[in-house]
């Protein structure tokens, strides 16, 4: 399970090097520009969550805390929430990438923030919503 945890993460990382490393590279738009390239950890979150997703649904239909501690404690469940959390931040990452360039806002300004999204996207993505509303669209 410890394997699937991690790529989970691994399988983000060339979408990630290219908006962060390669920003204005054609091919970058390209890859960049499919939804699909949440695809990878999505892939992973199915490997993992079908077997436990009896587990799952229960936890989603009748969510409390008492049961999210307990379900956690699985391996697989704890390995499908990391899944589907990474691919929600690559999806967010991707559009904040896409409408950053759209605006034409610096890639050195967008680099960080973009790691920030890696990290924590609940703190990038209202400082992004701010950096939209301050900063001229070119």
């Amino acid at each position: 399970m410890s394997t699937l945890f991690d790529l989970a993460f691994y399988v983000t990382i060339p979408f990630w090097a290219l908006m962060i490393f390669a920003p204005t590279w054609r091919w970058t738009r390209t890859v960049i520009g499919s939804p699909l390239v949440v695809l990878a950890p999505l892939a992973v979150w199915a490997v993992v969550a079908v077997p436990v997703l009896g587990a799952i649904w229960s936890l989603v239909t009748a969510p409390t805390l008492a049961a999210l501690t307990t379900s956690i404690e699985d391996p697989a469940v704890l390995t499908a929430l990391w899944a589907q959390i990474i691919a929600w931040d690559l999806f967010i990452g991707r559009w904040i990438y896409l409408d950053s360039r759209e605006r034409g806002f610096s890639p050195l300004l967008m680099g960080p923030l973009l790691v920030g999204t890696i990290l924590l996207s609940p703190v990038a993505v209202p400082i992004y919503f701010v950096l939209r509303a301050v900063l001229p669209v070119r």
